[in-house]
C-alpha cells in the first residue's frame, strides 16, 4: 500500500505477527502455498556466479513515492524503514556491500505484470498470491500482515464490531491491492471506490466522499497517526480463507535468482533479523479490535 510521507515519523505500529511464517489475498483460493520456488542453500549463492542485471551490482527498485513506514523521507537508499532496510539486509547476505545496491523506479502495477524487468528484484509490499505467481516469482516472505478499516470519529462506522456492520459503508481502497480485493470480504451494498494510491483515498475519507478505507494495518496506523485528522482504525480482519497474508520480494518469473533471495530471507528470518527490523521501523503502539 502507498501513503504519503510525514517528516520525523519513522516508527509506526503493525501487527505482532510471527515473521518466521513470512496495495487479503489476491486469490480467491487463498492457496499460496505453491507460489514460489524452494529456497536453495545460502552458500551456494555467491555474488560473481549470481544472474545479475548487471554483474556485481544488485539492482532494486520500488515505487515512487516510497512512504513510511516502509521507507523514510522518501529515499529507499538511506537503509531507514522497514522495506528499505530489509532490502539491504538480503544484500548483505548475499555477499553485497550497501554500495554495490542500486534502487530503480518501479510501479506496483508495472511490476507484476509479465515480462523482463528492469531490477533483480523489487520491494514493495508485494501480496504472496498463485495469481500473481503466474506471471512474476516471490521470494519466501519477509513480513505477515492483516487489513484494517479506517474511518473518521464520529462516524455512524466508528463503533463497528464486526465486518456485516460495515455493509451499508461506502468503502474506498488503492486499485490493484490486496487492501481492495479485501472489501469483497465486507460485501458492501455499493461498488468500492477506487483511487490510484491510497494517499488518495485517505484525502477521500477526509473529505468524506467514502465512509471508509481498507489498507494494510501498518499503512493504517500511518495514516491515522499522521494523515488523516480525526482518522480512527475500526478493526483489523484477516482473509475469509483464514491463511496468513504475507509480503514477498518480487522477481521476474523463472529468475535464476529467486532460490538465492529466498534463502538471504530465510536467513533473516532465523538468525531474528526480520524479527529485529519490525520491530525498530513497525513497532506496535496499541492494539485493534478484529472483526469477523
Amino acid at each position: 500500500m502507498k501513503i504519503s510521507p510525514s517528516g520525523g515519523l519513522t516508527a509506526i505500529a503493525a501487527l505482532a505477527l510471527a515473521l518466521t511464517a513470512a496495495c487479503a489475498p489476491a486469490d480467491s483460493d487463498g492457496d499460496t502455498s505453491d507460489s514460489r520456488p524452494a529456497a536453495s542453500a545460502l552458500a551456494d549463492c555467491q555474488v560473481a556466479d549470481l544472474s545479475l542485471l548487471k554483474a556485481g551490482t544488485l539492482t532494486v527498485a520500488t515505487d515512487d513515492p516510497a512512504y513510511d513506514p516502509w521507507f523514510n523521507d522518501n529515499d529507499p537508499t538511506n537503509g531507514k524503514g522497514f522495506e528499505s532496510a530489509v532490502a539491504y539486509a538480503v544484500a548483505d547476505k548475499l555477499g553485497f556491500a550497501k554500495t554495490d545496491v542500486t534502487w530503480v523506479k518501479a510501479g506496483f502495477n508495472q511490476a507484476v505484470q509479465p515480462g523482463r524487468k528492469s531490477f533483480d528484484f523489487d520491494v514493495n509490499q508485494f501480496s504472496i498470491s498463485n495469481k500473481r505467481a503466474k506471471a512474476v516469482d516471490f521470494s519466501s516472505p519477509y513480513y505477515s500482515v492483516s487489513q484494517a478499516v479506517i474511518t473518521l470519529e464520529g462516524s455512524s462506522f466508528a463503533s463497528a464490531t464486526d465486518l456485516a456492520a460495515l455493509k451499508d459503508a461506502k468503502i474506498g481502497a488503492q486499485v490493484g491491492t490486496t487492501s481492495l480485493d479485501a472489501i469483497d470480504q465486507i460485501a458492501p451494498t455499493t461498488d468500492p471506490l477506487v483511487y490510484d494510491d491510497t494517499s488518495k483515498a485517505a484525502q477521500a475519507l477526509q473529505n468524506k466522499q467514502v465512509d471508509a478505507i481498507v489498507a494494510d494495518l501498518p499503512t493504517a496506523y500511518y495514516l491515522t497517526a499522521a494523515e488523516i485528522d480525526g482518522g480512527k482504525i475500526v478493526g483489523e480482519f484477516q482473509p475469509t480463507t483464514g491463511e496468513q497474508e504475507q509480503f514477498g520480494l518480487l522477481l521476474a518469473k523463472g529468475s535464476k535468482l529467486t532460490t538465492c533471495v529466498s534463502a538471504a530471507v530465510d536467513a533473516l528470518a532465523e538468525d531474528g533479523t526480520l524479527a529485529d527490523l519490525q520491530e525498530q521501523w513497525l513497532t506496535q503502539a496499541t492494539s485493534v479490535p478484529e472483526l469477523k
